[in-house]
């Protein structure tokens, strides 16, 4: 079990506060590492460990995948990846000294069957019991090897130290910039603080990363434990700010009207407010697969606006950070411009994230224990050598068939409340979803629209902070809506 992460932590005693923490490389990778995390990954860990996280709503979607029969699926798998997304940076992400999500592991999966057994190329899932090409089941777990990174950093470089202010504004350790922040805190001599030690374990990470969604203090939020966090549908993620369509005109450009979705809605018409949905397929598939986007990906779009939390001052400083400080120029795209897990995109794109390239294994026996690793030169030459693997998608196995489909099949049409509760379509439903809301029959207009790419951003960030994501997306001036 890995250990704690030491913080050299200086706080204002008078004011309860801290001004800053010194820390070296594990602290800042793991703060760097919140940006790739899936947002359906958050909903999961925060969930295990019972914490009443209200982001937007995410978690009526997330428990709306729980529900829903797994025949709905295109397989078993396609499920658990939205319930336990991967993350795009998971052969990073293991590396780290802390990492909230324990399910993160080095486990995958290949088939046993004697015909795979003796061939010299092999399949690999990540997923158990996702069919291999030979027909069988893929469900006998296997090992990824563990190497560890260079230099001791993950992202960053071991041999810098660094400065976080309580906002999560990461910086070089320096006199001039710890004097600033002292400053700005309104410290004008020693005797009002004091240096104190703490050590974080993946409770306090969480507690953090959960703290960093709707406060501007998480580290005095999370060390000298100062008052509870708030829900975020309570507060809001983001203040009124411009609207989202800034960040995707240029997607717009040349955009191919065949990707727009179809969506009727059931509109109130006194309360100006969306009843619920009545969704095919195709919009249904977006909006689960809101689950796998990364946290980094979200605030990617809307940085520069007013953040209810500081999550913007972390992606900021680590645009600011100098490149020297990163293992590679490359690490540092890896934070800006996080990316989906291999095998979770979507084909009809409309959210504009990239998929993570698939690695390649190796693997062989060594030893009677079953062993994979990224560079074949890790693993020694016993008999034929390493078997090259191949990443199968988990989503679909016919080769015939675009591995970037949707998660789902069916049925025709799904019923999507205002906030996101998706359940498979009935009339008694609808009615009741009316009644619950007190809208009479006659208040009712339907109204259909189109589902482009700054709709479907619009989406994401609505389910994000706001407990009405689809009348804030489809029905509200973007001028007045919550982000």
């Amino acid at each position: 079990m890995a250990s704690g992460i030491c913080l050299k932590v200086l706080v204002d005693k008078k004011k309860n506060k801290v001004v800053f923490a010194e820390c070296d490389h594990d602290f800042v990778d793991v703060l760097f590492s919140f940006l790739t995390m899936p947002i359906g990954t958050i909903m999961r860990v925060a969930s295990i460990k019972s914490l009443t996280v209200g982001i937007g709503c995410m978690s009526n979607l997330y428990k709306s995948i729980e529900n829903i029969d797994v025949q709905h699926f295109r397989n078993q798998a396609c499920r658990t990846m939205l319930l336990s997304p991967r993350n795009g940076a998971e052969s990073h992400w293991k590396k780290l000294k802390l990492k909230i999500d324990d399910a993160e592991a080095s486990m995958f999966f290949v088939c046993s069957s004697s015909e795979c057994t003796t061939s010299k190329f092999k399949l690999l899932s990540y997923y158990s019991y996702v069919p291999c090409d030979c027909g069988a089941s893929m469900y006998h777990g296997i090992y990824l090897s563990e190497t560890s990174s260079v230099n001791g950093g993950v992202f960053v470089k071991a041999t810098d130290r660094f400065i976080v202010s309580d906002d999560l504004q990461v910086m070089l350790l320096c006199t001039a910039t710890s004097f600033s922040l002292l400053s700005k805190c309104g410290v004008k001599d020693g005797s009002t603080i004091e240096e104190r030690t703490f050590t974080l374990g993946v409770n306090e990470v969480l507690s953090l990363l959960i703290c960093s969604l709707v406060s501007s203090t998480p580290l005095t939020e999370t060390l000298l434990k100062q008052k509870p966090v708030p829900e975020l549908n309570n507060v809001g993620l983001y203040n009124q700010g411009r609207s989202a369509k800034s960040q995707v005109e240029k997607q717009m450009m040349g955009e191919d009207q065949s990707m727009h979705i179809k969506l009727k809605l059931f509109v109130s018409k006194s309360r100006k407010m969306v009843c619920y949905a009545e969704a095919k397929k195709d919009f249904v598939n977006l909006l689960v697969s809101l689950l796998t986007v990364p946290l980094g990906h979200i605030v990617k779009q809307v940085y520069d606006s007013s953040l209810k939390g500081c999550l913007d001052h972390l992606y900021k400083s680590l645009q600011d950070l100098d490149e020297q400080c990163f293992r590679s120029n490359d690490h540092k795209e890896i934070l800006v411009a996080p990316r989906v897990a291999p095998g979770f995109s979507y084909e009809n794109d409309l959210l504009g994230i990239q998929e993570a390239p698939h690695q390649w294994y190796y693997y062989q026996d060594r030893y009677g224990h079953k062993n994979l690793d990224a560079n074949k030169t890790l693993c020694p030459y016993l008999g034929i050598g390493p078997i090259p693997l191949r990443i199968v998608h988990s989503k679909s196995h016919d080769k015939e068939e675009k591995s970037c489909g949707g998660f789902l099949l069916g049925p025709n049409l799904f019923t999507v409340t205002d906030n996101l509760i998706i359940k498979p379509i009935s009339p008694i439903l609808g009615l009741s979803i009316l009644n619950e809301l007190k809208v009479p029959f006659g208040d009712i207009e339907e109204r259909t629209v189109h589902v482009g790419k700054e709709e479907a951003l619009s989406l994401l960030l609505s389910s994000f902070v706001s407990e009405s994501a689809l009348t804030n997306a489809f029905i509200k001036d973007p001028t007045q809506r919550q982000w």
